[in-house]
């Protein structure tokens, strides 16, 4: 099977459970888990090639401009995680059926699991650091998800926001590393990373970038200080605990520092960095869980410190150590996942997790019993369980490992370690199984159904036989996923996995701390007082005061800054803006003139001191809306000859067009509007934006000078698109040639906007339609005399007249867009503006009798003719909205082209003139009332003195 579909086959999956909750829980649960094994046998297809030596690819070029590419690779490493995940992830979805009661969501459930669970394969198999980057903060929002499934306990969202900051924030940390890291090799693709170790650790930005992707994987995998979110997850349901800790989420920063294990590990830095946080995480999660009386929160700790047990192997740097930390994760995945599963079903029976309410339940639970104690003697290390088998091959490593020039501080501590691990794996035992059955159970404890117990079950025999035959069922996995850790490849030495290794130093430590640890537990009661007696720090009381502290701080920052003037916000950038101009201009150095400036004739000049008079009285008469209209026409139109002018026609074309259909609309829209607006700005306020003004004109002015007085080395874009226009798009007008094929995406999204506008103006005037605010607007009194006649005669007859040429010449100017200037949005506003004047000249009532099509149909129609056009590249195996053209011969008529930009041109057409006629008839029935007819419809000029004169009338 394809690594791709592997990959997307829990993403594909995600969609069934939520549609098929309808058809019975079993449904839901049944289309999960045939996703999770579907994906699991495809794995299982490669695995024979993997374990041979081999390494799987699959490439697609994504955006390889930037480097992303969607390229997955499969070694042992990779083969190991991934099983883990789709694995466990198949018990996991089998025993969360029958734990999760009938009132949960089990749709919902299954979605985020199958979404996490994608995500996480993503990770696992991506050879490409930034596609990887994507499933790593995927992972962080399903998670938050699952961790806050139960949204009615506060808890519960708690831990999920938690979650999601500390490894939110350490992803982005990460994504810094990352990208450091590509830019060292020159490549984002891990497969050549990798095999990169002596440039990356040679490179100034090594321990940068070390530092920033240790941020991620300690942050993700709970490493100290970064430990405290891990336990405030435990408010998710059972079936999420047990799968984000024991094969997920908390192992992807230990899959990503085993991943890197090859070109970042070795040296001073990373020893010291990585095994020693490893060493104190494994430390404090010991201890901390010896005194948990909450089972879950116990095991959230032991969870931290085991994982700690592997950063610190890992960041040992040896091949040996990151061996025996492979084989760690596959022993801590399966007693780990059975210690939850069992620990929730003693809740669901006893609906209880507090192990002082609990004891005795092997006489009424003997088979959770038999799946807990073997689980927990695992993680205790005893033999013959597959615990113990790491477990002492990660004490003989320390015994060979030297921290700042002593050979006892790993050792010793280890076994301090060891000891309080064994302590609360006992107490599991002790406390909640062993001793007297009680009386006062919340609820009467029992066996649950196969159901639930099949899937721990499953995983305690796992336990039995790695332990009883680590050599056969282990070892090569083992052999190979450290083989793709170390980088060793075909090199790496084959190893021998074994209980017995005879009387040896690890043995040794390995008996000391079980007997202290058994010593721990019988006087645990005096310790747990001593414990409570000790003053300690309360992560979770540190994190929301520094979230606290950050948000007030924000809020401070953005409350006096922001004030809700958007003149404030424009004067802010504007400074900002000017400064950094001032500061290049200061500190820059800018090369001589190459160019002379030309001499300038009479009509520019005239047509500049129109426009600087227009934009000058706009400033001083912006307070009279209808004459600022006039003179912002006036600006407009001097603009459409400057185009001109500067042989831009089609810039000209539509500046004009434009300026009209704008005009027309905003004088419908101050119809309904004060003729003034009132006097707001201060002297002061006047004389600031004075003075940024002027600032930011002579700014701009002087940068444009500046580029067009001088010849530059990179050459202009125009050089492409000039050479291009025919040869590659059909056309020799460049600009629509640009618009409709090399830019055809930005075209494309431009009339989707345009679209949403209109849609919007739409919905803002269906609102007040049936609001009191269409009533005031036809009761007001006009404060000028109107005319009796809203659509004179002259006009009416002038418009029906001009109609069909208008059309005419709107056909003319779009079909010849493509050689010369015109086009579809040009033609799309001539033919906007012509059935406009019917509306004017006919009124509302009147033109809406005639009106064949909805205006939103034909924005749909436009969009969806535009983007048709584009897909249709794909079957030529072309990018996206690239134009294919080819001429036609016919007989009596002259050679003529064929372009499917046309099409495109087409679409662009519909949407522009559905969006303006639209905007314009939403504005147009705020003033017309339904019964009227087209003699006395109040339409562009509703203020007349037959209005209503109450809201009653209306």
């Amino acid at each position: 099977m394809s690594l791709f579909l592997i990959a997307a086959l829990p993403f594909l999956g995600a969609i069934f459970p939520a549609l098929l909750i309808r058809a019975g829980r079993n449904a839901s649960s049944m289309s999960a888990g045939l996703v999770t094994l579907l994906a699991l046998i495809g794995l299982l297809v490669n695995a024979p090639a993997v374990m041979q030596g081999q390494v799987l690819h699959a490439q697609l070029d994504w955006l390889p401009g930037l480097g992303l590419n969607a390229n997955f690779f499969l070694d042992g490493l990779g083969l190991l995680f991934a099983g883990l995940i789709l694995g466990i992830g198949l018990l996991i979805i089998i025993y969360a059926r029958f734990y999760l009661s009938r009132e949960d969501p089990m749709g919902n459930f299954y979605a985020y699991l199958l979404l996490f669970q994608g995500a996480m394969v993503g990770i696992v198999l991506s050879d490409n650091i930034l596609l990887l980057l994507v499933f790593w903060e995927l992972t962080s929002l399903s998670s938050f998800l699952l961790i806050g499934y139960w949204k009615h306990l506060p808890e519960g969202r708690a831990g999920a926001r938690m979650a999601l900051t500390v490894t939110g924030m350490g992803g982005l940390a990460m994504i810094g590393g990352m990208l450091i890291l590509g830019n060292i090799v020159g490549s984002y693709d891990l497969s050549v990373i990798l095999q990169n170790k002596d440039l990356i650790q040679a490179s100034p930005y090594y321990l940068p970038a070390l530092l920033l992707i240790l941020a991620g994987c300690f942050t993700k995998s709970a490493q100290f200080p970064f430990h405290f979110w891990l336990p405030h997850a435990m408010a998710a349901p059972t079936p999420v605990s047990a799968y984000l800790h024991s094969a997920t989420m908390v192992k992807a920063g230990i899959f990503l520092m085993a991943r890197m294990w090859p070109v970042l590990a070795g040296t001073p830095e990373w020893f010291y960095i990585v095994a020693t946080t490893g060493l104190i995480t494994m430390l404090i999660g010991a201890v901390i869980a010896l005194f948990k009386d909450d089972l879950k929160a116990l095991l959230a700790f032991s969870t931290v410190s085991h994982l700690g047990l592997i950063t610190m192997l890992l960041g040992f740097g040896t091949t040996a150590a990151a061996t025996a930390a492979v084989f760690h994760i596959i022993n801590h995945a399966t007693f780990k996942a059975a210690l939850f599963m069992s620990a929730g079903i003693v809740d669901h029976e006893a609906h209880t997790r507090d192990i002082k309410r609990l004891g005795g339940l092997r006489h009424l639970m003997p088979v959770t019993f038999t799946i807990a104690l073997v689980a927990a003697l695992s993680m205790a290390g005893i033999p013959p369980f597959n615990g113990f088998i790491s477990k002492e091959m990660m004490l003989e490593e320390t015994l060979h490992t030297v921290w700042a020039g002593s050979p006892y501080v790993f050792p010793v501590l280890a076994v301090v370690a060891a000891l309080f691990s064994a302590a609360y794996s006992f107490r599991y035992i002790v406390h909640v199984f062993l001793g007297p059955k009680r009386h006062d159970y919340p609820a009467h404890p029992h066996d649950p159904g196969v159901g639930m117990w099949l899937a721990p079950a499953f995983l305690t025999c796992l336990v039995v036989l790695i332990g009883l035959f680590p050599q056969t069922i282990a070892a090569p996995l083992v052999e190979v996923t450290a083989a793709a850790v170390t980088g060793a490849g075909d090199h790496f030495e084959h190893i021998h996995l074994a209980v017995w290794h005879g009387f040896n130093t690890a043995l040794f430590m390995s008996a000391t701390a079980t007997a202290i640890g058994a010593l721990l537990l019988w006087r645990h009661r005096q310790l747990q007082a001593i414990w409570n007696a000790l003053p300690r720090p309360e992560a979770k009381i540190i994190f929301e005061a520094i979230i606290s502290f950050f948000s007030d701080l924000a809020n401070a920052i953005t409350d006096a800054l922001h004030n809700g003037s958007i003149t404030r916000y424009a004067a802010i950038f504007v400074v900002f803006v000017l400064g950094l101009g001032g500061y290049a201009y200061l500190t820059g150095v800018a090369a001589a003139p190459t160019r002379d400036v030309q001499s300038v004739g009479a009509l520019p000049v005239i047509a500049w001191m129109c426009l600087i008079g227009a934009t000058g009285a706009v400033i001083f008469k912006h307070h009279n809306r209808f004459l600022a209209l006039i003179l912002i026409g006036v600006i407009g139109l001097v603009v459409s000859m400057a185009f001109n002018y500067l042989s831009a026609p089609d810039l000209a074309l539509t500046q004009i067009s434009v300026e009209v259909v704008t005009i027309i609309l905003m004088l419908l829209a101050l119809n309904f509007m004060p003729k003034e607006t009132p006097h707001e700005s201060s002297l002061g306020r006047k004389l600031r934006d004075g003075v940024l003004a002027i600032g930011s004109g002579a700014g701009i002015g002087a940068l444009v000078y500046a580029l067009m007085t001088r010849d530059f080395i990179a050459p202009s874009i125009a050089e492409f698109h000039l050479a291009n226009s025919y040869t590659g798009g059909g056309g020799t007008n460049v600009v629509n040639v640009i618009l409709v094929d090399f830019r055809g995406f930005d075209t494309f999204g431009e009339i989707t906007v345009l679209g949403i506008a209109a849609i919007v103006i739409y919905a803002l005037t269906e609102a007040l339609l049936g609001s009191r605010v269409r009533a005031r607007l036809l009761n007001r009194k006009p404060d000028q005399p109107q005319d009796g006649d809203p659509h004179p005669l002259m006009m009416v007859v002038a418009t029906r007249v001009m109609m069909p040429i208008a059309l005419m010449v709107a056909a003319y100017i779009f079909f010849r867009g493509h050689n010369l200037p015109g086009g579809g949005f040009i033609a799309g506003l001539v033919a906007a503006i012509a059935v406009i004047m019917q509306y004017m000249a006919s009124g509302f009532t009147w033109a809406m009798e005639r009106q064949r099509f909805f205006f939103h149909g034909i924005i749909g129609a436009g969009v969806l003719i535009a983007a048709i056009t584009g897909m249709g590249a794909w079957f030529n195996d072309v990018p996206f909205l690239t134009s294919d053209f080819g001429y036609v011969y016919l007989p009596g008529l002259e050679k003529f082209e064929l372009a499917t930009a046309a099409l495109f041109d087409l679409g662009v057409f519909l949407a522009v003139v559905g969006a303006v006629m639209l905007a314009l008839e939403s504005l147009a029935r705020l003033a017309w009332q339904p019964g009227m007819d087209s003699e006395h419809a109040m339409d562009i000029n509703p203020a007349r003195d037959d209005a209503p004169k109450n809201t009653n009338e209306v």
